[in-house]
């Protein structure tokens, strides 16, 4: 399952939405972080019609979306988001 983020390095809710992924990450084994700047990364943004940061995506296995978060998103919100991936 992947969580993905997609910030800029001038985003304050960026950094908030770091840390719940990271809390993610480490209580759920299955969990990858990848993050996406959209200054660097514009086509991948682009790709997933991304159009403010921080966004959140959340993939299963399979790679379908079963989770969009536009704005930081709460730990409550990404842990259901994960159950649902997996």
């Amino acid at each position: 399952m992947d969580l993905i983020l997609f910030s800029s390095s001038f985003c304050e809710p960026c950094a908030q939405t770091r840390a719940v992924l990271a809390e993610v990450e480490r209580v759920v084994p299955q969990a990858t972080v990848i993050e996406f700047d959209v200054a660097r990364d514009n086509a991948e943004a682009e790709a997933h019609g991304i159009r403010s940061t921080p966004t959140v995506l959340v993939r299963d296995a399979s790679g379908a979306e079963v989770f969009r978060a536009v704005g930081a998103p709460t730990l409550d919100q990404v842990l259901v988001a994960a159950a649902k991936a997996l």
